[in-house]
């Protein structure tokens, strides 16, 4: 058996390797074809002839794109270091530039992330890169890790929703990581009355506006991006992207509930102003089981590190 596989796998070329990273980055052979400056006919041959040499069906084909088989997602994590290594190599002892492709990630709407997401890029010193950030819907997160379109999400979790959550990351066969723990804080434009206060509670909210991030089709309380989401109020509006947010906390006076983390180099007309409620919210990042981060990846999880501890905040794991 063990021979048959050995005569299976003998003859995969690098070449081959690199068509594979690139469209299950893609999700798409077209797309990747283009960007890696091939004919769609021969990146296709190669992939399927890198199927045929493992003996696995490493994609779903659909007019939409490409998807990876669960085959396909353990695969790619072994294709990620090789073609790493090799480039590692190039760089090394050829001078060649580092890849453009090194890294996409998909969050909720965090600052630190954004500001670790700005450091990792900044470290890289690539003269050419194509990184990508997306802040997204909660279950938009989990279903581009599932998909590998992003190599790691980040997102919350707390005794509210912790069993849906945890039991979505398991079925797309996902794994959370801790990374820290903060208490919830309101945010709000410095303009505000509130921004003065050493804390406020629920009932000094009663008469503001409530922001939260819209859930799409998904919407649901336990994919809420903020806590204590089942709680009524008499004005909510819901949005789509940091920006609106904070423009309507500093047009409306409205609030949000987040970590507390806000970076005053990014978001200087927003503070954080602790809430006095009984919870916790626990934020980490996720990503596939069966695929080992590549050293880009661990270089942004370290840099969200080096941010929240930036911030008095004590880490997890």
């Amino acid at each position: 058996m063990a021979r048959d596989v050995a005569r299976t796998v003998r003859g995969i070329t690098l070449q081959q390797l690199r068509y594979f990273v690139e469209v299950a980055a893609e999700g798409s052979i077209s797309a990747a074809a283009d960007l890696l400056y091939v004919a769609q006919p021969t990146m296709s041959a190669a992939l399927k002839d890198l199927e045929r040499r493992v003996g696995r069906t490493l994609f779903v084909r659909s007019p939409r794109g490409v998807t990876l088989t669960e085959d396909g997602a353990e695969f790619l994590g072994y294709a990620r270091q090789v073609v790493e290594q090799s480039e590692l190599l190039e760089q090394r002892y050829l001078g060649r530039g580092p890849s453009r492709r090194l890294l996409a990630v998909s969050t909720q709407h965090y600052s630190f992330v954004v500001d670790a997401f700005a450091r990792m890029v900044k470290a890289s010193e690539a003269a050419e890169y194509a990184f990508s950030l997306r802040e997204t819907r909660t279950w938009d997160i989990i279903e581009d890790v599932r998909t590998l379109r992003s190599e790691l999400g980040v997102l919350y979790r707390n005794e509210f929703n912790a069993n849906v959550i945890n039991k979505l990351i398991r079925e797309a066969g996902l794994v959370f990581t801790p990374l820290f723990l903060a208490s919830p804080h309101i945010f709000i434009a410095r303009t505000n009355p509130l921004a003065g206060r050493k804390s406020v509670a629920l009932s000094d909210l009663e008469d503001l506006p409530r922001l939260t991030f819209d859930q799409g089709v998904n919407n649901s309380f336990y994919l809420a991006e903020e806590i204590l989401s089942t709680l009524s109020s008499k004005q909510d509006i819901r949005v789509s992207d940091r920006a609106t947010i904070f423009n309507l906390m500093i047009g409306l006076g409205g609030y949000t509930i987040s970590t507390g983390i806000v970076s005053d180099d990014l978001d200087p007309s927003i503070v954080a102003v602790p809430l006095d409620v009984d919870d916790r919210i626990e934020i980490g990042w996720i990503g596939h089981a069966s695929v080992s981060l590549t050293a880009q990846a661990q270089r942004f999880v370290a840099e969200m590190r080096d941010v929240v501890s930036g911030f008095g905040v004590d880490l997890l794991a």
